[in-house]
């Protein structure tokens, strides 16, 4: 069925709502919209699905939702996993209420337990509330920091992880397998709750999280560092609650939330794209900041996975972390303290993936610790503590990646903001009794582990035209590899969707021992590299970098030598 046939159906077909008709039904003279909403049915990826909220089958919507859940339900019952039911959160986009309820009355109608938080909350407590509940599966519907157009669906399975391989790639199976949406199975709450299939949750599942988060405290945040004033944003989302309880359950007295962005808002007004690495979100933040007087700036994206922070300099300006420093500064704290305290394990690991910064790599060989390179996205780092735990190789410590995702401790298997607002508020009050701020604290580390910079550069390329553009640019690094950039030879290629690793010298190729995955990485000399990848999540493909310098200024000067260099510009 092409594009054309699958727009009359849904204009047509009485199994959508006339709401939805409707908004199709308007853009019958706009061929290029009709296209773009019906060229293809949404992607159930390996987490699930994300895309631009409206009508069409390559969109954000309850047809959608439900195609997708009734895959999954397909899959649970195959599992034989009815009875342990599929817990469901959602944060605070527009539509997320709804899908949520929409996906287990889904799951309802095929005879799985649903539990469904009340109100908005964080994907880490979804995580976490998958194993607490004994559930085989979780699904939250979130889109992260995407613009507030977006929204999505991100399954996770019962190790409290997203879905990995090879439940991936079943599940998707699954959800292809249905191309009449009108044989998703549905029924109404009121059946579904007098039946014990819909079930609410929240209060008691929030205090368990929030205990076991407080077991990861290391020292406890002395008396006179409880006055440190810190300032927090949760850009409107689901950190809200959570991130203000852990801070004043630690004893934090001055606590500051920016009140513009305090309070749920699905278009994200003040802000416009929620994401917590762009400097834009901290205007709020900053300028409360300057008036508090406040050591901290924290800012939480929508669904409270990610956590963004900015510090003071040496001139009192506040100045933003990127995520590879604000993840080296908590990594730094837990092996430190750990080993101070004799608590820190013989076969300590420390998991981050290959486009995260190599100061990792130095801090993990100091603590004595192994080292672990998984591919982008946290699942993977997920799937390495339920590794650790079936073999009994290594004991997690820490984990997390250069888009400021991190955890700290197994209570969750996804990358968590609360906890890691938690820590790092520790670290910062930990330091402070000690004589210094995270800034300097940060220029320590560059002293003593080497002057690592990093840089990460998106270029959004939308529609059709987009995906193809880059595809092309895939091929064409693959097929012609850069010799050299940023004045620094080209040592080893990576492809990590043809499981390579060649030598440019020797020309010998090894297997890179990681799944298939659409990345090219490129090592080079003087510890530096570079990386090529299209987003998972958004219509991006992204270009990462990372330098080693003899000092802050070289590594600056190197760094912008190689972001600049004409291989990575995209016409």
């Amino acid at each position: 069925m092409d594009y054309l046939e699958k727009y009359k159906q849904w204009t047509t077909d009485e199994y959508f709502d006339a709401a939805t008709r409707k908004e199709l039904k308007d853009l019958a003279e706009n061929d290029a919209e009709i296209k773009d909403r019906f060229y293809k049915d949404l992607e159930f990826g390996t987490g699930g699905l994300r895309g631009v909220l409206g009508a069409g089958s390559n969109r954000m919507n309850l047809y959608t939702v439900r195609k997708a859940t009734q895959g999954l339900a397909n899959y649970i019952i195959k599992q034989g996993g009815t009875d342990k039911g599929v817990v469901i959160a959602y944060d605070s986009r527009r539509m997320s209420p709804e899908f949520a309820a929409d996906a287990a009355l889904c799951l309802n109608a095929n005879g799985v337990k649903a539990y469904v938080f009340e109100s908005l909350r964080p994907t880490p407590e979804l995580s976490f509330a998958v194993r607490e509940l004994g559930c085989i599966a979780g699904i939250v519907i979130t889109a992260s920091h995407n613009p507030a157009e977006y929204n999505g669906y991100k399954v996770y399975w019962e190790d409290g992880a997203q879905i990995a391989y090879p439940k991936d790639v079943e599940i998707i199976t699954e959800v292809n397998a249905i191309t009449d949406y009108a044989s998703v199975k549905t029924m109404s709450k009121e059946a579904a709750q007098s039946q014990g299939l819909y079930n609410v949750i929240g209060a008691e599942i929030d205090d368990k999280y929030i205990a076991e988060l407080k077991k990861l405290v290391v020292n406890p945040v002395p008396d006179e560092c409880k006055d440190m004033k810190i300032v927090y944003t949760p850009l409107h989302g689901t950190g809200n609650l959570p991130v203000r309880r852990i801070l004043k359950e630690l004893g934090f007295t001055k606590v500051y939330v920016v009140p513009e962005q305090e309070l749920p808002d699905s278009d994200f007004t003040t802000v416009g794209y929620p994401n917590p690495e762009d400097p834009k979100v901290f205007t709020l933040a900053k300028k409360l900041a300057d008036e508090a007087g406040a050591d901290i700036i924290l800012a939480t994206d929508p669904d409270a996975d990610r956590l963004g922070v900015q510090v003071r300099n040496e001139k009192g300006e506040f100045v933003l972390l990127t995520g590879n420093m604000s993840g080296a500064l908590i990594a730094e704290y837990v092996f430190s303290q750990k080993a101070e305290h004799h608590t820190l394990p013989s076969n300590a690991a420390l998991v981050k993936t290959i486009v995260t910064g190599n100061m990792a790599d130095r801090i993990a060989e100091y603590y004595g610790a192994e080292l672990i390179e998984v591919l982008t996205g946290f699942k993977y780092i997920g799937e390495q503590i339920k590794l650790f735990e079936e073999t009994g190789s290594h004991e997690y410590v820490f984990g997390f990646e250069e888009s400021y995702g991190c955890l700290v401790g197994t209570h969750a298997r996804d990358k968590d903001a609360v906890g890691a607002v938690m820590i790092l508020c520790e670290a910062a009050a930990y330091y402070k009794q000690n004589g210094i701020s995270l800034y300097e604290k940060m220029n320590q580390l560059f002293e003593k582990y080497g002057y690592f910079k990093e840089d990460l550069v998106s270029v959004t390329l939308k529609g059709i035209e987009g995906m193809q553009k880059i595809k092309e640019i895939m091929g064409s690094y693959r097929k012609n590899p850069p010799a050299a950039a940023g004045g620094l030879k080209v040592l080893k290629i990576r492809d990590y969707e043809a499981d390579t690793i060649k030598d440019t010298a020797s020309g010998t190729v090894i297997p890179t021992g990681l799944p298939k995955s659409d990345v090219l990485y490129f090592e080079l000399e003087e510890d530096a590299w570079c990386a090529v990848r299209p987003s998972g999540t958004e219509p991006k493909i992204k270009f990462y970098f990372g330098i080693k310098g003899l000092g802050l200024k070289d590594a600056e000067e190197k760094l912008k030598k190689l972001v600049q260099d004409p291989v990575f510009q995209v016409e």
